[in-house]
């Protein structure tokens, strides 16, 4: 997927105003008004990259003057001291909107190494991994880029890309039948044709959701013996439902999983629990500017300017 401009500069407005960058103290009065560096934005441990496009969103936010040049692009790999970004400009914009544009690299790019390494222990198994709605309230279009920087696919971006019978649909409704039904019934009253999957924890709710003829079943917290029943039956019967694997599925478990012969998995710890990428970014002194008091502004000396940017906006 692609992020939007409007989704990143929605992310970053939100960030900045919650750390009230316009009024950041420290760096006014410690920071000298006519100072400007370039700074390096360095992989601290191993991963993948993702989120070069907030950095510059961020800066464009701060200050149009920050110029941003990629040394990586999203979905790279990188090793320990390896060069992502370089940021020029004034000191105080670039430190004033250090952190935030820290942490969406640390997290988006958290995300994307832990779903690559999901992806690396699939290996050569014909298997989608997926990624859930488990993911950040008000970032969850950022989580899921991210998760496409590591390899992995998008599920239902929200509640109204498919139909989605979980558990609780089911008792409310009275089971997989009436509310496959109602389903169907609100989808013909509105004229809206959309994909239908149901979450089962039974064989025999899977071999009911089977008989509907859903587009996809998702087979929660079974066992790898009764996940190869649903599929026997599947093949057998010439259904041509999907089957998702999903639950508590980890590192560990994810190989035997996706040999079962499941289409997909379903991994919420993609998203909502993937450790930051240790990142950091370091500045160095390169230019002072002198102030011209004729027009009450500062001009360059031998300045260096970076005009290509990380990603484009």
């Amino acid at each position: 997927m692609d992020l939007a401009i409007e989704t990143i500069r929605a992310a970053v407005r939100a960030a900045l105003d919650e750390d009230h960058a316009e009024s950041d103290v420290t760096t006014q009065w410690s920071v000298p008004a006519g100072v400007r560096v370039e700074a390096a934005m360095i992989a601290k441990q191993a991963g993948r990259v993702a989120g070069l496009a907030l950095v510059e969103g961020v800066y464009d936010a701060v200050d149009t003057s920050v110029t941003v040049r990629a040394a990586v692009v999203d979905g790279d790999e990188v090793r320990p001291g390896q060069v992502m970004a370089w940021i020029s400009g004034p000191a105080r914009s670039i430190i004033t909107g250090e952190r935030a544009a820290l942490n969406f690299v640390q997290r988006m790019s958290g995300i994307a190494t832990l779903t690559s390494a999901f992806v690396g222990a699939i290996g050569n198994h014909n298997v989608k991994l997926l990624d859930t709605r488990k993911t950040a309230p008000g970032l969850r279009a950022l989580d899921k880029y991210a998760v496409t920087c590591g390899g992995g696919t998008n599920h239902r971006l929200d509640l109204n890309a498919m139909v989605l019978l979980k558990e609780n649909h089911l008792a409310a409704a009275g089971g997989v039948r009436p509310a496959v039904q109602s389903v169907r019934d609100g989808m013909a009253a509105t004229g809206q044709h959309l994909a239908v999957e149901v979450e089962v924890t039974t064989l025999a709710e899977a071999y009911e959701a089977m008989d509907c003829q859903v587009d996809w079943i998702m087979l929660d917290n079974m066992s790898i013996d009764v996940m190869r029943s649903v599929i026997e039956q599947r093949d057998a019967s010439g259904s041509g439902c999907r089957l998702e694997a999903s639950g508590t599925i980890s590192l560990e478990t994810v190989a035997d999983i996706a040999a079962s012969g499941v289409d997909a998995l379903s991994v919420g710890a993609l998203t909502h629990s993937a450790p930051a990428l240790d990142t950091s970014l370091l500045i160095s002194p390169f230019e002072r500017q002198q102030s011209d008091h004729r027009g009450g502004r500062s001009t360059a000396n031998g300045s260096v300017t970076v005009n290509s940017r990380a990603t484009n906006l």
